[in-house]
């Protein structure tokens, strides 16, 4: 039997796909990342082999930084519940910082009670977790797509909790005792100083849920979902999700957070009138400059603007709180849509 003439088109293996050129934004964050590695190794090494010997103000440097890095992890998790809501969701939540205080006030109550500071911990995250369910369903839910109400109405909820927050548990200052196991002192390797193990575990901390956040919204189902839902959410709830249940798990999720960060933050810190207004501002810078909706984002602005605090407070205190808003400046004016941000 005569052999079937075969079309060499046909028979032709499939190529196998190229992979993707590197964009530019890659390769600037990359030789970034790789450039501080590079240094880290090589101060690292020169401690090592008594290249150098470190001074007290050497040691003061290193203070200020790690001092830098752990307030903007604790900027960070204010900021990330206030990314997925104002960044994701396009909600104008000014009542954010309230939340946070509110969140470490109940902490501190439970936690004054049960003499459990876990207790106080998990209080304040699900007191202001269902405080923000409460907010989507009865006020950002009758406001979808109306910014200029939704600002004046969280303006004045802020104002109110303010209030009540004052009027029970007054004007004088609170703070949390941690557990002993993550309080006291580390001693710094290389380095030869001490520094606050609570505020190492707090950098720790944030970082694992920067990453769970991340892997949340990039590689889950839900994640997906909330995304498709924030750019076209007609088109999400025509395909049969219930989009108003999806914006509530964010809703609840971000008010969770700001109450955990208040928590912590208290343990850091203090509890006091007046710190629901400077997290709403350091959420709101860090959210301009890292890029509204972008978590990774988020934490680059949070170590800028935690660092920035820090040193100018520590080297040039008359003007330390001008160079956190020279930075937003900067990236308004040479990248509005934020380091991170998506063009559009």
């Amino acid at each position: 039997m005569a052999d079937v003439a075969r079309d060499p088109v046909l028979d032709r293996q499939p190529l196998a796909p190229r992979p993707l050129p590197l964009t530019r934004r890659q390769l600037r964050v990359g030789g970034a990342v790789l450039a501080a590695v590079l240094a880290a190794a090589v101060f690292c090494l020169g401690l090592v082999a008594g290249w150098w010997q470190l001074t007290g103000q050497d040691k003061r440097f290193i203070a200020t930084v790690l001092n830098g890095l752990t307030l903007g992890a604790l900027y960070f998790l204010v900021a990330s519940g206030f990314t997925l809501v104002f960044g994701l969701m396009r909600n104008v939540n000014l009542a954010h910082g309230s939340l946070y205080l509110a969140g470490a006030y109940i902490g501190w109550s439970v936690a004054d009670v049960t003499g459990s500071w876990f207790a106080g911990v998990v209080a304040g995250f699900l007191s202001m977790a269902l405080a923000g369910l409460v907010l989507q369903l009865v006020v950002f839910r009758r406001m979808e797509g109306q910014d200029l109400r939704q600002t004046l109405v969280t303006i004045g909820i802020s104002i109110v909790l303010a209030d009540l927050m004052l009027w029970q548990w007054g004007g004088q200052t609170y703070q949390f005792i941690a557990p002993d196991w993550i309080d006291g002192t580390v001693r710094l390797p290389l380095v030869g100083m001490g520094y606050s193990s609570y505020r190492l575990i707090l950098l720790l901390a944030a970082a694992v849920i920067g990453v769970a956040l991340w892997l949340f919204l990039n590689r889950t189902k839900v994640g997906t979902m909330i995304r498709a839902g924030v750019d076209d959410r007609d088109m999400l709830a025509a395909s049969g999700v219930n989009v108003q249940r999806i914006f509530c798990i964010v809703f609840a999720v971000g008010a969770g957070l700001a109450g955990f960060a208040g928590v912590v933050g208290a343990t850091a810190l203090s509890i006091a009138p007046g710190e629901d207004v400077r997290y709403l501002l350091a959420s709101l810078v860090v959210v301009i400059v890292g890029g509204m909706g972008s978590v990774a984002g988020a934490a680059v602005g949070a170590v800028l603007i935690g660092l920035a605090e820090q040193l100018g407070l520590v080297y040039s205190p008359t003007y330390g709180v001008v160079y956190t808003f020279l930075i937003m400046v900067g990236v308004l004016v040479w990248r509005p849509q934020g380091l991170l941000g998506r063009r559009g």
